[in-house]
């Protein structure tokens, strides 16, 4: 594989889709609140992306069955919102800054595509003390002030690693409006504690409040 693609499942047309990425990164909250968010609602996979600048491994299954690292793309309806959640089981190398770029760039393309002008990508912030907490970053000082109000608390700590920063400001580059969502983080192993607190301050942004315990039920 010399280039990146884009492989459809199936034909989805969406009208207005909002767009939600989890990737792995501290704690892995991004990666499990979009694992969540997809089981929850029933979502159903419709496209994959693949890069030569993903890592040079596969991923063997329980069954023993080899693919290549990639991103996957979901398609679902929340009341009148559809959506849009992106997820994967990786990311580019962080010593590679031009692949970080080049696959958030094409991630955003697909984006344009698809005719999303809002999205929200969700990640995992480290800190020292045990605090549920989420923390915003967004392209616009009155998306900021909405989600705080929401109960989010505004992230200045200046960098967001990765593509769940990048994404984010490409969109901005390009037009499309959003938000990044910070799940507080104690460690750099999976901390579902985190993802489930932020899973459901996310479902409450998206207008669909979950009651405690309920993710566990789908």
């Amino acid at each position: 594989m010399d280039k990146p693609y884009l492989r459809e499942i199936s034909k989805t047309t969406l009208e207005n889709p909002v767009f939600v990425q989890g990737l792995p990164g501290f704690g892995n909250v991004g990666q499990i609140v979009a694992h969540l968010l997809i089981k929850h609602l029933g979502a159903k996979p419709f496209a994959e992306f693949y890069s030569p600048s993903f890592p040079d491994y596969v991923t063997v299954s329980s069954k023993g069955i080899c693919h290549l690292p990639h991103y996957e793309f979901y398609s679902a309806t929340l009341d009148e919102t559809n959506l849009v959640i992106m997820t994967g089981e990786t990311q580019p190398s962080f010593d590679d800054v031009l692949a970080h770029y080049k696959v958030c760039g094409e991630i955003v393309d697909f984006l344009e595509k698809l005719g999303c002008r809002f999205l929200i990508t969700v990640g995992g912030v480290p800190i020292t003390e045990e605090k549920a907490q989420v923390y915003v970053a967004a392209t616009t000082p009155r998306l900021a002030a909405e989600f705080m109000e929401k109960g989010a608390v505004i992230y200045s700590q200046g960098k967001i690693v990765g593509g769940t920063g990048l994404t984010l400001a490409i969109a901005k580059e390009r037009g499309i409006d959003g938000v990044c969502l910070l799940g507080a983080t104690t460690g750099f192993t999976a901390d579902h504690e985190a993802a489930a607190f932020t899973f459901k301050f996310l479902m409450k942004a998206l207008g669909k409040e979950i009651k405690e315990g309920s993710q566990d039920k789908h």
